[in-house]
């Protein structure tokens, strides 16, 4: 017994001993796991760490702060002895602040109204109600759809039509108007379909994913579906992650620590996604305008596309045999297998097949089998049906004007086709499809977080978008929040604090103030993801509200104005541009929404008809936002100032200055047009007195009056002009342009009319306009 209680005691002891030294041992690695995750972070690029909750900076001008964003400017510029700019005038931030929030110059009513609120408030009853109004939504959604690259067409040689993506752009402006959460904006553009089924908004969201430029002809479908899938992960790392991970598909990230299967694995995510182009919309009056202009046409082309039905329905079988037999042997693997026995990737294969395929895609055989002798098809009676078939083809385009060419009776969205298994995805080598090396599964990108995908899936879906769009999404990620509130800031100051707005890596730019990114994003977050309390704060800021007038002591301590010792005058955008121009000629129709519009374009641009001009005339007089994107066709008018490119994520709006934009808005006939309103609209405002119509035309363009300098060389130009006009008769025959609008104008000296609609189309077509200060 004792011998027993010696052992027992023995083995207790060294039980006990092991204990101890096994407690030791998992202190050691605890502590060794911490001071390991603090030497990572501390290894981290900046951007991959979590965002912090900076202090606000004690400063010494205590009185100059407004908002905490003012705190850390003027931490900044006390710290390089530079005092901030002084406030500027209330006329020149009234169109500042309405130019960058609508995307509009304001009224001379709106201006005169601002300068003389006396209240404490006044400020911020003006960021109210340019926040509140329809047009703010409008100008914020322009900036998405360029990281969106929105289009209503699909690109390539056919460029054909999308008419149904004009609903996510209406989604777009109804989101910033409504102000949804930034988390939950991303969360349905990314997988609506996933986390709100049966949702018509949410799908009406994916569009988001539907942008990409696509080529219907395409025969290598195993190759499309990878290009696809490779668009939309790019476009998803560059637009919500400001990440240029795309760099990681055929080789390991050069500067950043994205491997090619990190992003492979994040391509993984959409490996069982496919579009679908004819998803029912509920119907109201677009769609009943659609489908009674749709009615008319069918009606007139029914006797011809019941003969081209017929000449096919003789071959069908055999043409859609043979159709299927043009694509590649990858391809054709899947559309020739039975239904029962495909898999995820056959699936989506023949469903590309079956709404990329037309009616004349299968004409195509009664050509082949006409006109090969060759051919085991071959038939001469077919050659007889294919020539039948292509006059039957030209008899149609004489109802071409009939054909509805905007609206649309279904949404394009995304869907998984019912299942929830999806494809496999490997990792390419060298980016390679027809490479395949190891399988990869969903994951995030490994120098970004450790954690790791929640993905459910459901009976119809494998879940896989919503578990990325959780992750996006999430508050702790740390790129989501940085990289929008980056891009507002940018659209303010003309450069992100973050200059490289689509590139937080290591070989794009260091943050110009840290801690000011992390304040914005951190309260962004706090605030609900709220976008109008984020634009909110900026603007009401004294750092917005700053004079941009030059000085010389800023330009030396700081040459690229980084510190924002002086507000930054910047160029306006090409839609802000034309629209400015309407609002100025009194002829912008305030319509929000809708299908997209066809303003009139040039004949010798000779666009045929791609570009069929609208037939309701006040569809040209939209805002830019609704001209119809064609990829083929870039509006004319927009395209020398910059316009976004709708190929790819187009992050950050070029700003050049070149004689073509000069020559556009003085040689266009559209822009003309909007100055002979616009002269008509000042002589009726300020009636026959020709300074205050002068005054009155530098309210409407630059919200002041003009100095007594300028008016005096403008009443010259007035003056001489109308001596020139003469002198430029032909056969002693004028060709005059006179104001529009006028009731009275037989009674005016067309001479002088004729000047001042010169004076008026030269104004606009000044510096001042198309630069906001």
């Amino acid at each position: 017994m004792a011998a027993h209680m010696r052992n027992r005691s023995k083995h207790g002891f060294v039980a006990l001993a092991f204990g101890l030294a096994a407690t030791a041992v998992c202190a050691e690695d605890n502590q060794a796991t911490s001071d390991a995750k603090a030497s990572r972070a501390s290894r981290q690029h900046w951007a991959y760490q979590r965002v912090q909750s900076p202090t606000e900076p004690n400063v010494k001008q205590k009185d100059w702060v407004r908002t905490p964003i003012d705190s850390f400017i003027l931490a900044k510029l006390e710290a390089k002895d530079l005092p901030p700019s002084t406030d500027a005038d209330r006329a020149t931030f009234i169109r500042r602040a309405t130019l960058d929030t609508w995307g509009l110059i304001p009224t001379p009513e709106e201006v005169v109204a601002f300068v003389n609120d006396t209240s404490p408030e006044a400020y911020e009853r003006l960021v109210a109600r340019l926040l509140a109004s329809p047009r703010y939504g409008e100008r914020q959604a322009r900036l998405w759809l360029d990281l969106a690259r929105y289009a209503d067409s699909a690109g390539f040689q056919n460029d054909l039509l999308r008419l149904n993506m004009w609903r996510y752009r209406d989604y777009v402006i109804s989101a910033f108007n409504q102000d949804k959460p930034y988390n939950r904006f991303i969360q349905e553009q990314i997988a609506g379909d996933e986390i709100a089924p049966g949702n018509e908004e949410a799908l009406i969201a994916t569009g988001f994913l539907v942008g990409y430029p696509d080529n219907s002809n395409s025969r290598d479908l195993v190759q499309r579906k990878y290009q696809i899938t490779t668009d939309i992960t790019d476009t998803i790392g560059q637009a919500i992650l400001g990440s240029t991970i795309g760099c990681a598909r055929c080789h390991n990230h050069k500067s950043d620590k994205f491997t090619q299967k990190d992003y492979f694995s994040f391509q993984a995510f959409f490996a069982n996604t496919s579009v679908n182009e004819k998803i029912p919309v509920t119907k109201g009056e677009y769609e009943r305008e659609f489908e009674a202009a749709q009615a008319k046409w069918v009606e007139a082309t029914k006797d011809i596309k019941a003969r081209q039905k017929a000449l096919i329905d003789s071959v069908r079988e055999k043409a859609v045999k043979y159709h299927k037999e043009r694509y590649l042997t990858d391809s054709r693997e899947s559309i020739f297998k039975p239904v029962e026995q495909w898999t995820a990737l056959d699936r989506w294969v023949n469903h590309r097949v079956s709404y990329v395929t037309t009616e004349n895609d299968l004409a195509a055989f009664l050509r082949y089998s006409g006109e090969d002798k060759e051919s085991p098809d071959f038939d001469k009676a077919n050659w007889d049906k294919w020539l039948e078939y292509r006059k039957l083809t030209e008899e149609l385009k004489k109802f071409d004007k009939l054909k509805p060419n905007k609206g649309s009776i279904y949404i394009s969205g995304v869907t998984e086709l019912g299942h929830s298994d999806s494809p496999p995805t490997y990792v390419f080598f060298g980016g390679n499809h027809e490479r395949p090396e190891e399988e990869v599964q969903p994951a995030f990108p490994e120098s970004l977080t450790t954690e790791k995908p929640v993905i459910i899936s459901t009976e119809k879906s494998s879940g896989r978008r919503a578990a990325l769009a959780g992750w996006l999404a999430s508050p702790t990620n740390p790129l989501t929040a940085r990289v929008f509130v980056n891009r507002v800031w940018n659209q303010y100051f003309g450069k992100g604090i973050v200059g490289t707005v689509s590139d937080f890596g290591k070989a794009g730019d260091r943050p110009t103030n840290p801690e000011l990114l992390d304040y914005l994003a951190d309260s962004f977050v706090r605030n609900g993801w709220s976008i109008k309390s984020l634009h909110r704060q900026i603007l009401l800021s004294r750092t917005y509200r700053q004079a941009s007038d030059h000085r010389e002591d800023a330009y030396k301590a700081d040459p690229e104005n980084r510190l924002l010792a002086v507000f930054p005058r910047k160029r306006l955008d090409a839609e802000q541009v034309r629209d400015s121009l309407l609002v100025a000629s009194g002829k912008l129709v305030e319509k929000v929404g809708g299908p997209s519009v066809f303003p009139p374009i040039p004949a010798n641009l000779n666009a045929g008809p791609l570009w069929e001009a609208s037939a309701d005339p006040r569809d040209h007089n939209r805002r830019s936002l609704y001209i119809f994107t064609r990829r083929s066709v870039p509006y004319p008018l927009l395209e020398p100032f910059d316009m976004a490119s709708a190929q790819q994520v187009h992050s950050k709006r070029d700003v050049t200055t070149t004689p073509l934009q000069a020559l556009t808005l003085i040689n266009s006939d559209q822009v003309f047009a909007w100055s002979q309103a616009l002269a008509g609209r000042v002589i009726r405002e300020a009636g026959p007195d020709e300074s205050a119509q002068l005054d009155r035309l530098y309210r409407i363009l630059f919200s002041r009056v003009p100095t007594p300098s300028e008016k005096a060389v403008l009443l010259a130009f007035l003056d001489s002009h109308g001596r020139s006009i003469i002198e430029k008769a032909t056969d002693g025959r004028l060709s005059l342009a006179v104001p529009i609008g006028l009731k009275d104008t037989p009674s005016r000296d067309p001479l002088r009319a004729a000047a001042w609609v010169d004076l008026v189309h030269a104004v606009a077509n000044s510096n001042e306009f198309i630069y906001r200060f």
